[in-house]
């Protein structure tokens, strides 16, 4: 498999391999980059169909949802129908794999995602969620959480479908919304305490489809760095940041599986 890559590559693989397999505490964070590769697709892909006369404002905002919570709800549903079928690529399993590994070792690998779609867990990993949860609920009213559903859930016949039909709350009558960091929102406190004491306290911190580019996350790797940390960025079109000091110039399925093995094999 590495022979598939440039030589330029394959010694900045064996250098990172080298690297991490020295090192104790790792923290890796994840964007859409590597759920792309699923099929997923990102963000800020142009919409289409339905969608392609409407916006972030229109979408995906607090704004949006008390202004017409059935658009909002209806897009969301969409998006879970969309990504139902979507399985962990080679990336997101080489990640479970390396975070199995790290238990009979003296690794400490730490696993954060923007990401709001399941393939990490579907792939056997821990990881905590910086964005929210495509699958999850909560009011938008009184924020209880609405009865959790899984993916598997969402397309059971016999359960809940893909129903673009406002649910409300059984404790206060609001509106159901999805729960997802919506512009403008905070992020989950005990989400981000969790990834600012991994990247503050790792040796390496791993950049894996993101451009870095978005904050609050993008302040991770340079919290890292600036307490002593190496950093590593994964991704076909780098992002122009000083502070990295390995640049794997590749999609994460190609990178990650030949990373790991690298690693487990020191």
């Amino acid at each position: 498999m590495l022979a598939e890559l440039s030589p330029a590559v394959i010694a900045e693989v064996k250098l990172a391999a080298t690297l991490l397999a020295s090192k104790e505490r790792i923290c890796i964070l994840t964007g859409a980059g590597i759920s792309a590769e699923s099929g997923i697709p990102t963000f800020r892909d142009k919409q289409t169909g339905l969608w392609e006369n409407y916006g972030v404002e229109d979408l995906a905002t607090p704004e949006a949802f008390a202004r017409d919570p059935k658009l909002v709800w209806s897009w969301y549903q969409w998006r879970r129908q969309l990504v139902a079928d979507k399985a962990p690529n080679p990336a997101h399993h080489a990640l479970a794999q390396w975070q199995y590994h790290a238990q009979t070792s003296e690794q400490q690998v730490t696993l954060i995602t923007q990401n709001v779609d399941d393939l990490h867990e579907q792939a056997g990993s821990a990881v905590t969620h910086l964005h929210g949860h495509l699958w999850r609920d909560r009011c938008g009213q009184c924020e209880i959480p609405y009865p959790e559903q899984s993916r598997a859930a969402y397309i059971k016949q016999d359960t809940i479908r893909f129903d673009d039909k406002l649910i409300t709350c059984p404790h206060c009558d609001g509106y159901i919304r999805p729960d997802i960091v919506w512009f403008g929102e905070a992020l989950p406190v005990q989400a981000w305490q969790t990834a600012e004491e991994a990247a503050a306290n790792c040796d390496v911190f791993i950049s894996i489809g993101t451009s870095s580019l978005v904050y609050p996350a993008a302040g991770l790797s340079q919290l890292a760095k600036q307490n002593g940390a190496q950093v590593i960025e994964i991704n076909p079109d780098p992002t122009p940041n000083t502070i990295v000091d390995i640049t794997l110039i590749e999609k994460a399925g190609v990178i990650l599986p030949l990373l790991i093995e690298e690693i487990t094999a020191l």
